[in-house]
């Protein structure tokens, strides 16, 4: 009897040592450079590159995220990561002309698109699909980092993005995929292709018999247009104020990144604190409501067991400290929800501090927002009208 007893006095002890247990994440401490080409490649074999606006991954957030995930920011952090990463692929040196794009309507060398899986602060993932104009897939990869408050440091934040390493990890892949697998030749495709495309976009049956496509789906040339085209000579000059107005975009682009880094990352250094925070109380409580749970079994089994008062008293006692600890478990969700609730007032303070930009054109002015991809494509109904005028249609 006495050692039924013991049994559940030591049933508590064990449920307050296993509420005391913590949990610990590795986080990465090593920094990934960019890495530049060794060789030096002529202007004319450097692919452009478009970055699409990433997706926010919103029909990808898994139950356990749902309530410390807010849209509003997804969709701010689906412009700023890729803006990110066409700096960082314009410094490596590597490529032409890199953009982020509003849509896949212009037709590019090489397509970048995203989906940002995690943001919180403390562990950024995304998602990288990379083809080519031929429609060729390159390949996709996920990415993933998972940060230390150091990132935040004033002095270390001056000099990069606390998940810069995710930007030179995928630029760092490109250009490796690019080395083994992209020969001077299909370089050449891949631009004439580019061209080609957009010139399908506005007289089709005129450039629609230079492409075929084969069994994969991906484009291939069959004959090319005379150098000296007169019709491939407007083509170009359209081409070219496309990529006047895309240049504008990126002026836009560069502005909402300027006006969203600082709330931004207030708002990430304060998610990073919440997130370990929300964690530990998680875990805390579920450990709370698992040794909780044993003291009660426990103390019930010993009170039942035997007659002898000492028996019963030990058995009350253990299911005494089970619902206190079971209780102190929901309290802890509780605490759980408020902190949870702080990081969507963040979330909503940022979205009050990003607004969307007007930009003067030389023939209007444009409110560029959520609506850029319904700008971009009254854009390209103002290009077809330029074209026609340029073919005597008009």
């Amino acid at each position: 009897m006495i050692l039924q007893f013991k049994h559940a006095v030591g049933v508590v002890c064990l449920a307050i040592f296993v509420n005391a247990c913590a949990t610990h994440t590795v986080k990465s401490t090593t920094y990934t450079p960019v890495v530049q080409d060794s060789q030096n490649v002529p202007e004319d074999f450097l692919l452009d590159v478009g970055i699409t606006v990433f997706d926010p991954g919103i029909d990808e957030i898994g139950k356990d995220e749902e309530d410390t995930v807010n849209g509003e920011i997804r969709v701010a952090e689906s412009r700023y990561a890729p803006y990110l990463l066409a700096e960082t692929l314009q410094r490596s040196a590597n490529w032409g002309i890199v953009r982020v794009m509003p849509n896949g309507e212009s037709p590019m060398d090489v397509q970048v698109n995203g989906t940002i899986l995690q943001s919180n602060g403390e562990s950024m993932a995304v998602r990288v699909k990379v083809s080519d104009s031929r429609g060729r897939e390159w390949y996709t990869k996920e990415y993933e980092e998972i940060i230390s408050q150091f990132s935040y440091d004033p002095q270390q934040r001056q000099k990069n993005d606390p998940f810069q390493v995710i930007y030179n990890k995928i630029a760092n892949d490109l250009l490796v995929y690019r080395q083994s697998n992209i020969e001077d030749n299909e370089i050449q495709e891949i631009r004439t292709i580019s061209e080609i495309l957009f010139a399908q976009k506005f007289q089709d049956e005129v450039f629609g018999a230079y492409l075929g496509q084969n069994r994969r789906g991906e484009y291939q040339l069959i004959s090319l247009p005379a150098e000296n085209d007169p019709i491939l000579g407007r083509i170009r000059n359209i081409r070219e104020r496309d990529f006047m107005f895309i240049d504008t975009v990126q002026d836009y682009y560069a502005t909402y990144v300027r006006q969203m880094r600082l709330p931004y990352d207030s708002w990430r250094e304060q998610s990073y604190q919440e997130t370990i925070t929300l964690r530990e109380l998680r875990d805390s409580a579920r450990r709370r409501f698992i040794a909780g749970a044993a003291a009660v079994v426990g103390g019930l089994a010993a009170a039942s067991s035997g007659g002898n008062y000492a028996t019963q008293a030990g058995g009350a006692v253990g299911v005494g400290a089970g619902a206190f600890l079971i209780k102190s478990g929901f309290d802890k969700q509780a605490e759980a929800r408020i902190h949870m609730q702080a990081l969507e007032e963040l979330g909503q303070s940022l979205e009050n501090e990003v607004l969307p930009q007007v930009l003067n054109l030389d023939d209007r002015t444009i409110t560029l927002s959520g609506s850029v991809d319904e700008q971009y494509g009254q854009w390209r109904e103002i290009l077809a009208e330029l074209y026609a005028a340029e073919m005597g249609e008009l």
